[in-house]
């Protein structure tokens, strides 16, 4: 039982070293499946932050995260972005920050996804979404 144990974290710890040492195009990467509105592909995740590259086709409904602050870098695609009150529109290129605790969706004005980059700090482990509509659900 030891050995599995051992085993299994010396696996574990190779893949999360690895990742910090691979490059990755973020031009060249795509969707891996079909996805109906959003797909997201982790890149990297350690207790200070979270790397995801994320596919929209419709959108993404009003919501906030209490503890984490969220860094976007548009790769593709358009949209129409609301944080807090400010309502903007992205384009590749983009960058902008979403403060914890304030509320923001996207709405894609393209035909085709927007494709992001989204840095979660500290660690996201996807728990903390809470939607402005408690009903709501993605487009």
């Amino acid at each position: 039982m030891k050995l599995i144990i051992t085993t299994l974290l010396l696996f574990i710890t190779s893949l999360s070293f690895g990742q910090s040492n691979e490059k990755t195009n973020l031009k060249e990467i795509s969707p891996e499946k079909e996805y109906e509105n959003i797909l997201v592909k982790n890149l990297y995740s350690d207790a200070k932050a979270s790397y995801f590259v994320i596919w929209i086709k419709k959108g993404v409904k009003s919501h906030k995260h209490l503890k984490h602050t969220e860094s976007i870098i548009v790769l593709d695609g358009e949209g129409e972005m609301t944080v807090g009150k400010k309502k903007f529109d992205i384009q590749q290129g983009d960058h902008f920050i979403i403060p914890e605790n304030t509320f923001h969706s996207v709405r894609v004005t393209s035909k085709n996804p927007l494709k992001i980059v989204s840095v979660q700090a500290p660690e996201f482990f996807g728990k903390d979404r809470i939607f402005e509509d408690k009903n709501a659900q993605d487009y």
